[in-house]
């Protein structure tokens, strides 16, 4: 259907073009479902934008179906990672657009009933006359959707069309996408940074090296229909997932850890050093072990025109010292809540917040938070970003004791060549490395993360989840992080915190982690081990899927592993 002959695309002139595809050599067979996998940069979009004849190649060619690709074509539908619906438009307005376009002949009768046929096709028959606004960000790429497949292309292109989802509805769509594939059999070429999503819809996987090379082809010998929560227990399934996931780290994730700095033996203002391990060992003497952090009778409860709503109810966790817990649940589950509440950023309604034996009230450099949007002075580099909260903390240490620990920070995140770029010159991975560095830098008592990562694409998750890893593995600082990935909060957690859905979410399980560590992601696959957890937590979820509130309050139960 589609086919690369030697194709090579570049962008700019002289010294300053900038190679993104090189020879690549690529076929896509009749009715197939293919999938592109890779990095954000490798030029995954570039590919499909030349198969769309959105974009020409600078050398080599493209052919569909024998003939060149000289432009777009109704036969090569496309479904952009941006919505791009007409908000003035109601769903069916925005499918009937495209089809107007593509039948103008067509009899009005039949162009309803394809509308109609298409809207209900992707789940949106109760939608029929709302507009974008009015929909989710998941019922509006349905309608992205919809719209494609009215024109009947004999291509659908889908260019990461689920990235900008949450992990429920993504994991949604991607089987509803696969069940609509198999009702049409068109062939579908899907570009994403998602290795499940890959396996969940592929029958061959193909990765981008970052030089903008095809990488190792995957042959993906599942059964179809493929279930999510069944693949979990497949054999093939961890075999393949561990094989890619090697694969991409091993060409696309470099060592970041570089360590010529030595942090100072200096003290911050609120008592704990970063020092490892002399400083730490030192000045955390005192501190409470157990029950480090004490959530009580946790509750936040808002007014509103009807009355007061408890989004957060007897929430109750104790948390060792140098304890790392993740805390996961669907969205709208409190979890942000009360990570806000032990920042001292959101007020108690009820109970209490204990640090160190002292309750929490306001914010304060003790308990330092890493936002998803890494919240960067723009005009300044990362070097002084770290510096503002790092000068504040050590006010004893000399100002070339406070850059060494600013620089060591850097590069424990792999910046070391970027220490005095602006923040807005940087990508968001290099942003958000900024925001860890800075957080590590202030030596907190705790550490606050929520959901570091959730702006990022999943491979540049993987390699700073790492890095959070191996800098955390060297300070001990007792941490909480707020994710929806699965894998994320097993990787990172000494106990996996599970939060029943709002209103009046509370904890609804909690699974002791005891894999080894250090981990890594890799070493997490081929723990017997892993997939055990990894069933707990998607149990949970799945329990609770589609806003589900069990009869039966749940009561807060350690799992160990079996």
């Amino acid at each position: 259907m589609l086919e690369f002959k030697n194709v090579s695309k570049s962008y700019g002139v002289g010294t300053a073009e900038t190679p993104v595809l090189q020879n690549i050599n690529l076929k896509v067979e009749d009715g197939e479902f293919l999938v592109l996998l890779g990095f954000s940069g490798t030029g995954k979009t570039t590919l499909i934008n030349l198969m769309a004849g959105l974009d020409m190649p600078t050398k080599g060619e493209v052919t569909y179906k024998g003939k060149p690709v000289t432009g777009p074509g109704p036969e090569r539908g496309v479904i952009f990672q941006n919505y791009s619906l007409m908000p003035w438009l109601t769903v069916a307005g925005n499918v009937r657009l495209a089809v107007d376009t593509i039948f103008p002949n067509l009899p009005k009768a039949e162009k309803e009933a394809k509308v109609d046929h298409y809207i209900k096709m992707v789940g949106l028959g109760h939608a029929t006359a709302r507009r974008p606004a009015e929909l989710s960000g998941g019922m509006r790429q349905r309608v992205n959707v919809a719209r494609a497949l009215a024109m009947n292309p004999e291509v659908l292109l889908l260019d990461e069309p689920l990235s900008a989802l949450d992990a429920l509805t993504r994991g949604n769509l991607a089987e509803e996408i696969e069940k609509i594939w198999e009702d049409e059999r068109q062939t579908c070429v899907l570009i994403t940074n998602d290795v499940d999503e890959a396996i969940l819809l592929a029958d061959r996987i193909i990765a981008l090296n970052p030089d903008g090379t095809l990488g190792e082809e995957f042959k993906v010998g599942l059964e179809r229909p493929r279930d999510r929560s069944a693949m979990n227990t497949d054999e093939t399934f961890k075999a393949l997932r561990a094989k890619v996931t090697t694969y991409l780290m091993d060409v696309g994730i470099a060592a970041k850890a570089e360590g010529t700095k030595i942090l100072p033996d200096v003290t911050p203002i609120h008592g704990v050093a970063g020092d490892i391990p002399a400083a730490v060992a030192e000045a955390q003497k005192g501190l409470i072990d157990e029950r480090f952090l004490d959530f009580s009778q946790l509750h936040k409860i808002y007014p509103t025109p009807k009355g007061p709503l408890t989004v957060v109810e007897d929430f109750n966790l104790k948390i060792d010292r140098g304890e790392f817990i993740s805390l996961i649940g669907h969205s709208g589950c409190g979890k942000s809540t009360v990570l806000t509440m032990a920042a001292g950023l959101n007020d108690i309604s009820k109970g209490a917040i204990k640090l160190d034996g002292r309750h929490v009230e306001g914010a304060d450099p003790e308990r330092a938070v890493v936002f998803q949007s890494p919240n960067l002075f723009p005009w300044l580099s990362a070097k002084e970003n770290v510096s503002i909260g790092v000068n504040k903390v050590y006010p004893r240490a000399s100002q070339a004791e406070r850059q060494d620990v600013v620089e060591y920070y850097l590069e424990r995140v792999g910046l070391t060549d970027a220490m005095d770029r602006p923040a807005h010159s940087m990508s968001n991975g290099m942003k958000q490395r900024v925001g860890i560095a800075r957080a590590f830098a202030l030596s907190p008592k705790l550490l606050l993360l929520d959901e570091p990562f959730g702006m990022l694409d999943s491979l540049t998750r993987w390699e700073l989840q790492e890095v959070l890893m191996e800098v955390w593995s060297r300070t001990k600082v007792t941490a909480i992080c707020v994710t929806h990935d699965v894998d994320e909060a097993i990787l990172l957690a000494d106990r996996v915190v599970m939060m029943t859905n709002g209103p009046q979410a509370t904890i609804g399980k909690i699974t002791d982690v005891k894999l080894p560590r250090p981990r890594t992601r890799k070493a997490l696959l081929e723990h017997p081990d892993y997939y055990h957890y990894r069933q707990e937590v998607l149990d949970f979820l799945e329990e609770y899927e589609h806003g589900a509130k069990p009869k039966s309050k749940p009561a807060p139960k350690p799992i160990a592993a079996e």
